[in-house]
């Protein structure tokens, strides 16, 4: 499984960098091409696209209540 640790590994450190640096900075577009570089080597592997994005639980919301004041307008 290195081929999927490292695409993960690629795809936090190039999702930091946006967020830190913005998608336009020469860092962010490396670690973009690097993240999809180890992407595409771990499913030419073989590897499926499920094992490298694991489903997150669902996120149940509660309903808003509705105030008196928002049911007249």
């Amino acid at each position: 499984m290195p081929l999927i640790r490292t695409a993960r590994t690629a795809q936090y450190l190039a999702v930091r960098a946006i967020t830190l640096q913005g998608l336009a900075h020469p860092v962010t577009r490396l670690l973009l091409a690097a993240a999809a570089t180890a992407a595409a080597q771990a499913w030419d592997a073989g590897h499926r696209v499920q094992v490298l994005h694991v489903p997150r639980p669902p996120v149940h919301h509660r309903p808003l209540k509705v105030t008196t004041d928002e049911r007249r307008h």
